[in-house]
């Protein structure tokens, strides 16, 4: 059995069987069939009524599941409503992908060889999705994989986070409410790491949405049969630049929310904040005293906006990196441990450029505090990692802002915005070992789907 349990104080939400060899065999020939029987293929009419019907369910629910999501994993409430908010619009977008998934003429009579000929594309789903999904954001992650799957009409099995697979079975009992027949989405719930790869590596398996660490993913990667498609999704030690141009009293409430939104438990949190020297004292002491007011608690109280991390042992491996850090000479402002599962947020001022915190995704409540002489020198720290998700710079300078836009390593660049800001329909995606392929519900829609060329000989 599979214990879930509420992230805050470990109190016992749910005990689940495990699935097994067998069920996974089983569910894999499930999937397989389904999608062989291109005459039972679900219509692009039937595909949009079911997303149309699981968006309206799912907003029914609203509330239901925004508590399950601070309960199993720890994110403070008024944060989870907004997450359901956005599994709603990630359904509806999957739902407006279907209307656009049509393909395009192919020139042909542009050599004497081809005269006569008329030739177009189509799109067809691109066979069983594997999906690996992550526990910080238990609904919204599996709709980023379940809606566009529906959208391109590919049968489906998700593995939920083990400490956190009860928004995901219960989104499946509304889409089966919805009107997803039967064996078209499954999941498969198992806390065994050979049983997972089994599912990912399967030679069935045509597309695998893995979210998660880069040491599992680049791990499954290479071992993927020839032909199966991938998206990976790791993390990163985002890069936050505040330009000496920028409006610190604006400013400061984005920086925060950046740093220490989730508890930091975000693959884009900002984790290093480069500030120019010449406001770097005034920036220290507006962002310190706003950070010293962040309500750290239960995540269940409307007031809390900052929760536990997922696990007692995340607590104790953050605590071992900021006790590092500050052993090799940082500035600790703020942080303590209010409980077993939960760290007070903390800002690391100056820590060793090479300790865990600066180089390493910490997945805590914490932010570390540079001082920069110039614009460059932030943009050359922030490129100095090999990983690159998202970055940010807060200016008034359109110049300065133009220029790092440029020159900064990241898959984008948020100007006057935090680096954890996110849309469901943009797309999203790691460089270097921080992730492989594009998410965002559009893009892996198309990501599913797989371009036949028809060619008609008049």
């Amino acid at each position: 059995m599979i214990d879930v349990v509420q992230a805050f104080d470990r109190e016992l939400i749910d005990q689940l069987p495990g699935h097994d060899r067998a069920d996974l065999e089983a569910k894999l020939v499930t999937a397989t069939r389904i999608f062989k029987d291109r005459g039972g293929w679900l219509k692009p009419y039937q595909r949009i009524e079911i997303l149309m019907k699981l968006a309206d369910l799912l907003g029914r629910d609203r509330e239901r599941f925004a508590r399950l999501i601070a309960r199993e994993g720890g994110k403070p409430l008024v944060d989870a409503l907004v997450e359901v908010d956005r599994a709603i619009n990630g359904i509806r977008s999957a739902m407006s992908c279907v209307h656009h998934m049509g393909g395009r003429e192919v020139p042909m009579g542009l050599t004497a060889a081809s005269t006569d000929r008329r030739a177009w594309t189509t799109a067809e789903p691109i066979g069983v999705v594997a999906a690996i999904a992550a526990f910080n954001h238990p609904l919204n992650l599996v709709v980023h994989q379940l809606a566009p799957a529906i959208a391109a009409g590919c049968p489906i099995i998700i593995k939920p986070a083990t400490a956190t697979p009860l928004n995901c079975l219960e989104l499946f009992k509304l889409a089966h409410e919805a009107g997803m027949p039967e064996g078209w989405i499954q999941t498969f719930v198992s806390s065994s790491r050979e049983l997972s790869e089994m599912l990912a590596t399967d030679a069935r398996i045509s597309f695998l949405s893995f979210i998660g660490s880069a040491k599992v993913g680049w791990y499954l990667r290479s071992k993927l049969p020839p032909g199966t498609r991938c998206a990976l999704e790791h993390g990163g030690v985002a890069p936050l630049i505040v330009d000496k141009s920028a409006d610190l009293a604006r400013f400061v409430e984005p920086i925060v929310k950046g740093g220490y939104y989730h508890a930091g438990q975000v693959c884009v949190s900002t984790q290093r904040i480069y500030v120019h020297e010449a406001i770097a004292n005034e920036f220290l002491e507006l962002f310190s005293s706003r950070v010293a007011q962040l309500v750290t608690g239960d995540p269940l109280s409307p007031q809390t906006e900052v929760g536990p991390l997922i696990q007692p042992a995340e607590v104790n491996r953050v605590s071992e990196w900021i006790d590092e850090a500050v052993g090799g000479g940082a500035r600790m402002i703020g942080g303590g441990r209010l409980s077993e599962t939960t760290l007070l947020p903390v800002i690391l001022v100056e820590p060793p450029k090479d300790s865990k915190v600066a180089t390493l995704e910490a997945f805590g409540p914490i932010t570390c505090l540079f001082t920069v002489r110039s614009l460059d020198e932030a943009i050359r720290y922030a490129n100095s990692l090999p990983v690159a998700f998202q970055s940010s710079i807060f200016t008034q300078d359109i110049h300065n802002a133009l220029h790092a836009a440029e020159a900064l390593d990241a898959s984008a660049v948020m100007i006057n915005d935090h680096t954890a800001f996110r849309t469901d329909w943009m797309p999203f995606a790691g460089r270097h070992s921080s992730g492989y392929g594009v998410g965002g519900i559009p893009y892996t829609t198309r990501e599913m789907s797989a371009e036949k060329m028809t060619v008609f000989r008049m």
